[in-house]
């Protein structure tokens, strides 16, 4: 389990606790735990080890391939690139993983809307928080961390300055949520609207 979930699983519990003289305080307690604990599962991955590859940040089901220009507030080129968008339902692991190895060049957060996470718009309107991962061969991959419509809280563990290896933990989104990927130009893309997306491994491009 994700560490940011151990407050959510203790305080259900706690209620179990209280309410163990009462069976549907007890049975509601442990049920709040166990989905819980289900929510923030962080399951092991193992990562492609071939060169090139961007894999799935996230867990769920691509929902949007269109070319879009990158969220302003990263200071990149206004120049549309090739965006991969997966929606995580409520029964997603909702840890997300770094698409490619390299080192964190920018990272900023953006307070927004919490409107469906599926919809078009969310890339724009919704609360998001934003990475550029540059890789050792000096190619820049976007990854967009986006609220939704039940998702109130973006957790990024990744600083500018760090190193992060591909299919590596760097942060989760509470509940429900949206990850965009944007792709250097000249990527081909190996994934296809409505494909089910595995975090980590699942390769969902091959860098030129």
């Amino acid at each position: 389990m994700h560490p940011a979930g151990i407050p959510f699983v203790a305080a259900s519990l706690a209620v179990a606790a209280l309410g163990r003289r009462r069976r549907w305080m007890w049975t509601a307690g442990l049920a709040a735990a166990a989905a819980n604990a289900a929510f923030f599962r962080h399951p092991p991955r193992v990562s492609p080890t071939r060169p090139g590859v961007v894999v799935a940040p996230a867990d769920g089901q691509v929902c949007l391939i269109e070319n879009a220009t990158p969220p302003p507030e990263l200071g990149l080129p206004d120049e549309p690139l090739l965006r991969v968008s997966i929606f995580l339902s409520v029964l997603d692991a909702h840890v997300q993983r770094a698409p490619v190895g390299g080192e964190v060049v920018a990272a900023v957060h953006r307070p927004g809307l919490f409107g469906t996470a599926d919809l078009p718009a969310a890339s724009t309107d919704n609360e998001r928080n934003s990475l550029v991962i540059r890789t050792p061969e000096g190619l820049d991959v976007v990854v967009v961390q986006i609220a939704g419509l039940v998702a109130r809280r973006i957790v990024c563990d990744a600083r500018v300055g760090d190193k992060v290896d591909i299919g590596a933990t760097y942060g989760l989104i509470r509940f429900g949520s949206r990850l965009d990927t944007y792709l250097p130009a000249g990527a081909k893309l190996l994934v296809s609207l409505g494909q089910r997306a595995i975090a980590g491994e699942t390769v969902i491009a091959e860098l030129p």
